[in-house]
């Protein structure tokens, strides 16, 4: 796959607790772990799949 240097910044808005541990292990897999934390990471079609499993927990803060 083509590396087309766009990415994405997501925010965790909600809490890991009292959701399946396959959410947890998403969020950590994003480079998340507690509320209001951020990360940047490469826009690719496997981070819109992880964004998309736990979009209740977070959000697209901007693109880039």
């Amino acid at each position: 796959m083509a590396n087309n240097g766009k990415t994405v910044t997501i925010e965790q808005t909600g809490s890991h607790l009292r959701r399946p541990d396959e959410q947890r292990q998403t969020l950590i897999g994003l480079g998340l772990n507690k509320r209001h934390r951020r990360s940047t990471l490469q826009d690719t079609p496997e981070v819109r799949g992880m964004i998309h499993a736990v979009r209740h927990l977070v959000r697209i803060v901007e693109q880039a």
